[in-house]
């Protein structure tokens, strides 16, 4: 895979290849490209015409030279290491890739998306368009159109059925079909926060980092952020991929865990920068879990009065919620995070193959943000998580995140809704800080929620049995649900007192309702409940 890709939105018509695509391109800041339009600009002459002087073979020999050239203005790979290709989105006709070479050449140049709908779906688009311009617009289908239809779904049916990523856009509106693809592609772009920047979910993306920083314009020297785990196994690659683009990079390797996520070890990265020579236009990487890309994002963000940085995470938990939004930070010995700011990445780029190394335990731990999640926000997440391994990660990761994005993007700096991505936290911040930190993130969170839904259930807010639904699911695989019995309350509620979250003295939490919805801001003083936990 190279980065960016090209999307190609292929299926039958009246699938909404063109109104989602134009929407697709929009979201993720794309050239868009109707390729029956570009054949009528470049021949001057209607589809119909077309096909009444050449027939079909005449109109298919049309069509490739018009997909050449739009390939040809996105740009191209330079076998040297040179500029790569611009992303681009482009609508195909129904049938542009029964020919074997166009297919070939598009299957190289990025992802194919086939956009499918019921028989009565695409029917009724296509009476709708013919309603509005009576002129047979789509040869193949002129005359009788059920007939006409039926029989091209039959002839192409196998044909069809061979591409694996694929979208019912029937079961949704347009807009909603277009962030569907996004999620299908594990393609975004946060634009909340000032600066855009693309989040990718790209199996083997750690090979093709330096393109993808080639491709965004970022610069050099690069000081390449890891920890001592994790630069025994990625460091050498990514810094390889770097250098092949033609960057000067150097490797910065701080202590490994929470316990050093302080600002020793930022005062250690700054030192580390000014030895690199990062410049005002340089560019840091994060290649690691959520505590370095807290660690790097905060020391790009404030040496030189802010730098530009990437996020590489390496970790299912920072994958799916740390490198996302922007938060960077610190501890400080009385809490989480107390020291921090925002400063979202120019890039995140989630590599699924890289999750293959992590501990099981380390797995789960991140699974439980993927729950979290589905708590807040998809009901459907949150059905598929039952099982430990996961058998269909890939698919979670571009799922959780895609709830992140939106939250994000509805409150990037945490006024309301972001909020919810509190949800465990709470509690679960205060259980890690007493645990010392012996116990990961992931299990503090899963504490964490259950103890905060059965909070919303004694308040009478979640519907009954919510924390059993919630724990039940987390006990599956293989995450803890309850308090460790030996950590005293006392201590527990001591750590909530310093929570960033408290305001007027009181603490504000994320509590769920339902699976798939959260309320915020709701404000605690009385925490007899947890004592009996």
């Amino acid at each position: 895979m190279s980065l960016p890709a090209v999307i190609f939105l292929y299926g039958p018509p009246g699938s909404g290849k063109t109104t989602i695509g134009r929407l697709l391109a929009d979201s993720l800041e794309l050239p868009f490209y109707d390729l029956d339009a570009e054949i009528e600009a470049a021949s001057g002459l209607t589809i119909p015409q077309i096909f009444d002087a050449e027939g079909e073979s005449g109109f298919r020999q049309r069509e490739a030279a018009a997909l050449q050239a739009v390939l040809g203005n996105l740009g191209g790979v330079d076998a040297e290491g040179g500029e790569e290709a611009e992303s681009g989105v482009i609508a195909l006709g129904g049938g542009a890739l029964t020919v074997p070479a166009v297919r070939q050449l598009v299957e190289s140049r990025g992802q194919v998306l086939l956009l499918t709908a019921s028989f009565d779906t695409l029917l009724g688009r296509l009476n709708a368009t013919l309603s509005a311009q009576p002129e047979p617009y789509r040869p193949l289908l002129a005359g009788n159109l059920p007939a006409r239809l039926s029989g091209l779904l039959d002839r192409r049916a196998e044909h069809y059925a061979s591409f694996s990523l694929r979208l019912d856009s029937g079961v949704f509106t347009a807009p909603e079909a277009a962030w569907q693809c996004q999620v299908q592609l594990g393609m975004y772009r946060v634009k909340a926060m000032g600066q855009a920047y693309d989040v990718r979910v790209v199996a083997g993306g750690l090979r093709v980092l330096g393109q993808a920083l080639r491709a965004r314009g970022l610069r050099g020297p690069l000081a390449l952020v890891t920890d001592e785990h994790v630069a025994t196994l990625y460091a050498q690659a990514a810094a390889a991929s770097l250098q092949a683009a033609g960057f000067q990079v150097q490797t910065l390797t701080i202590p490994a865990g929470e316990a050093h996520k302080n600002p020793a070890t930022l005062q250690r990265l700054w030192e580390g920068f000014l030895a690199a020579g990062v410049e005002r236009g340089s560019t840091v990487i994060a290649l690691g879990g959520g505590v370095v890309g807290d660690l790097a994002g905060f020391a790009a963000a404030t040496f030189l009065r802010g730098v530009r940085w990437v996020n590489l995470p390496t970790t299912l938990l920072s994958m799916v919620d740390a490198s996302l939004g922007g938060k960077t930070g610190a501890d400080l010995p009385k809490g989480k995070n107390l020291i921090g700011a925002f400063h979202p990445p120019a890039l995140v780029l989630a590599d699924p193959q890289l999750l293959a190394s992590l501990p099981p335990d380390e797995l789960r731990s991140g699974m439980a943000e993927v729950v979290k999640h589905g708590v807040i926000a998809d009901p459907d997440l949150f059905a598929q998580v039952g099982q430990f391994p996961p058998q269909n990660l890939a698919e979670l990761v571009r799922r959780a995140i895609a709830v992140k994005i939106q939250i994000i993007e509805a409150d990037p700096y945490e006024r309301g809704r972001r909020a919810a991505l509190n949800l465990g936290h709470t509690v679960g911040h205060a259980v890690e800080h007493v645990s010392n930190y012996a116990i990961r993130h992931g299990e503090a969170v899963a504490i964490g929620m259950v103890a905060e839904a059965r909070l919303a259930e004694h308040l009478g807010m979640a519907e009954a049995g919510l924390s059993e639904t919630i724990g039940e699911t987390l006990a599956r695989l293989g995450l803890p649900t309850a308090i460790p019995a030996g950590m005293e309350r006392r201590l527990i509620i001591q750590a909530m007192g310093v929570d960033k979250k408290k305001a007027g003295g009181r603490l504000r939490f994320a509590l769920p309702l339902r699976i798939g919805e959260v309320v915020t801001g709701v404000e605690v003083s009385d925490f007899s409940w947890l004592e009996a936990l």
